[in-house]
């Protein structure tokens, strides 16, 4: 098997630059030699390389939201010129730069070598089935430059959308990370001295306070034991990441607010594929196929798949996109109009693009619901440890008065 087509792997590299010194890194490479080669065109010479074990690094091997944009940019503004796709491969990998680059080099030497553009991209394994399939229908229908413009507007809406994720999730870790902090010093360093000269002074403490106290005390002679066990649950997170994170997905697409906006960004990503599938001639049915793979909400995927089955079967689209009641009833009978005039393909676009906004609304509207949520989370963690030692303190003041 050649070096082109083996799935890469990790590894962490000792090399020295031009100048003589040496530097630290992990790249992947589908062999050391090719790591080598790699090394030699960034003006590196590799002197150690180690391979990494495989769960230490994620086995999909994908290119970023932004590597995406950029290559299906330039896909789509050369290939519109006549520039042959190997060229403008050539062009993608010296403007994307750094791992992204190695790929797309992958992916130029395969169709180089015979492979269509479609085949490339699944060997290299830097694509989801989804955007595999939208190549294929394009390479078949002769217009992937056009798919690759609607999937770079997919991508930078997804980019969008992720940016939002990331500023949402940025407010709840900074409170908690802070409410967490805070109440581990104060179990292990503040609890268990009061504790002390509560027991001494034979005080009576309330059940609750006797529960923090205690815990406060075991923590502190058990520290090194419970940093160990974090350490290993951290591991077994590591290892376990794909389960862990579709479980979190999972839970997330139960909670009210959350759900809205897992919703609103799944069906934007439904309705990007599907535009892209429909510009490239794919009968519907066979659009359908592909887009469900994109949609992970258990309801709305199942209820598309109906859809599918029955249309195959030789239903009506507009009495199937009435029973597709998981999506908004503004959007059904849009796609309902949108059918009768025989005009899909924008609909697809401008349901996607409202789509779009619609997740960065709800990411908002979750925000603003977040945020007195949390402060009752902080109250809890931290007031909770508060009360167990006021209460006794002022039990105690009020005593002594007497």
């Amino acid at each position: 098997m050649s070096s082109v087509s083996r799935n890469p792997a990790s590894y962490l590299f000792v090399a020295a630059t031009a100048a003589g010194r040496r530097t630290l890194g992990v790249r992947q490479a589908a062999t050391p030699r090719a790591l080598a080669e790699a090394l030699r065109k960034d003006r590196l010479l590799l002197l150690r390389s180690y391979p990494l074990p495989s769960w230490l690094h994620s086995q999909k091997q994908g290119l970023s939201l932004k590597d995406r944009v950029e290559l299906n940019e330039q896909l789509s503004q050369l290939l519109s010129r006549g520039v042959p796709l190997v060229e403008t491969l050539e062009v993608t990998a010296a403007t994307i730069g750094g791992t992204s680059a190695q790929l797309v080099s992958r992916m130029r030497e395969m169709v180089a070598a015979g492979s269509s553009f479609a085949d490339a991209c699944q060997k290299v394994g830097a694509f989801d089935p989804v955007t595999v399939s939208v190549y294929r229908a394009a390479e078949r229908t002769g217009d992937l430059a056009g798919s690759a413009q609607q999937l770079a507007v997919t991508a930078r809406r997804q980019l969008s959308i992720s940016g939002k994720a990331a500023t949402l999730l940025i407010y709840p870790i900074i409170v908690l990370s802070i409410s967490v902090i805070v109440a581990t010093v104060m179990l292990t360093v503040v609890v268990p001295m009061i504790a002390g000269s509560f027991r001494q002074m034979r005080v009576d403490l309330p059940w609750y306070s006797e529960v923090v106290m205690s815990a406060g005390v075991w923590l502190r002679a058990h520290g090194l034991w419970v940093l160990g066990a974090l350490g290993v649950l951290l591991v077994a997170g590591v290892i376990a990441r794909k389960q862990v994170v579709g479980a979190v997905t999972s839970l997330a697409r139960r909670i009210p607010l959350m759900r809205e906006v897992v919703l609103a960004q799944e069906a934007a990503r439904f309705f990007s594929v599907m535009a892209a599938m429909t510009r490239s001639g794919i009968p519907l049915a066979d659009a359908l196929g592909v887009a469900n793979q994109a949609v992970g909400l258990p309801v709305l995927r199942r209820q598309l798949e109906t859809l599918r089955t029955k249309l195959i079967e030789g239903g009506i689209l507009r009495a199937l996109i009435e029973a597709v009641d998981a999506l908004p009833l503004a959007t059904r009978r849009l796609l309902i109009a949108a059918e009768r005039a025989g005009d899909l393909e924008t609909a697809f676009d401008g349901l996607a693009a409202d789509m779009a906004n619609e997740t960065e609304t709800r990411s908002a509207r979750l925000l603003a619901a977040l945020q007195p949520l949390l402060i009752v989370v902080m109250f809890l963690i931290i007031g909770s440890i508060m009360l167990s030692i006021m209460v006794p303190l002022i039990t105690l003041t009020s005593k002594a008065k007497f």
